[in-house]
């Protein structure tokens, strides 16, 4: 076998594709992607149109999640939702990333009281429920999709931050880092060069789990109010507005929570899938 077709990424390819619930969670979550990409053109009817004539219809030929109280169509709407969800789990994510990752590089690199310092205020950011500084954050900046992103975001930061310098330091006390060190490499290109390469996998791992846990935060915030604002239609707000109807139209709650279940469990299985194909150990399996 060639070196290039034996490279450590085909071998974790081939470990991802072995583990069979993953790849039922990466194709569940592709399928969720191209619904909230396709939306405008799969969905069968305008989310916000509303009907009176067609209020809280159960599922049938016509409308096959059934209407909500507002004779919206239930189908369009969770896939409408799709898109506020997706986005909010994609791009928060993506966010306490680009926050987390710099911040915890630096605190393993520099040492001293600057790791002390944002040790602590990790810690500390840690330390407080995850939804619940969610919600605080979220009413701090008042309702809206954008500042609930904004919230899960700096949330969800400090999980990186602890993440990035765990692996800064057992970097930084590698022969390697103290050799290009010596030869006058400055912190930054340490941490870019020498460190990031290095903590890539379990960064990747840590940010396709939050992604699930980002979409169960931003379905909270809007079934409180914090989130997408009505009537733009939210997985969230669906299950706020369908509590009111769960004895007479059951299907108002069941589609957008059954939405959630089904990706938050995707996401959830794509990362135990890839743990398990970036472990090192995995070569001796």
């Amino acid at each position: 076998m060639s070196g290039a077709s034996d490279s450590p990424g085909r071998r974790a390819l081939r470990r991802f594709l072995r583990h069979r619930l993953a790849v039922f969670g990466l194709v569940v979550v592709a399928l969720f992607l191209l619904a909230a990409i396709l939306a405008p053109w799969i969905a069968p009817a305008d989310p916000l149109q509303t009907s009176w004539t067609a209020i809280r219809k159960p599922p049938s030929l016509e409308h096959l999640f059934g209407t909500d109280e507002n004779g919206r169509d239930v189908l369009s709407r969770v896939l409408y939702g799709a898109r506020a969800s997706m986005a909010a789990g994609v791009i928060s994510v993506s966010v306490a990333l680009l926050i987390g990752v710099p911040i915890g590089v630096l605190a393993g690199l520099a040492g001293g009281w600057v790791d002390a310092v944002i040790a602590r205020i990790a810690d500390a950011m840690l330390s407080v429920p995850f939804l619940i500084l969610a919600i605080a954050l979220a009413a701090f900046l008042g309702p809206a999709l954008e500042n609930a992103m904004l919230a899960i975001a700096v949330t969800a930061s400090p999980i990186f931050v602890r993440l990035a310098r765990g692996m800064a330091l057992e970097a930084r006390a590698t022969d390697w880092v103290e050799a290009a060190r010596a030869l006058g490499n400055p912190p930054w290109r340490l941490g870019l060069v020498h460190v990031l390469p290095n903590i890539i996998p379990p960064l990747l791992v840590q940010a396709t789990l939050s992604i699930a846990e980002a979409i169960i935060a931003e379905a909270s915030l809007s079934f409180l109010g914090l989130g997408q604002q009505p009537p733009a239609p939210s997985w969230g707000s669906m299950l706020n507005s369908a509590q009111r109807f769960l004895t007479q139209a059951p299907w108002l709650a069941v589609f957008p929570g059954l939405a959630i279940f089904l990706v938050v469990l995707a996401f959830n299985l794509m990362g135990d899938g890839l743990r398990d194909a970036l472990d090192p150990r995995g070569e001796r399996r």
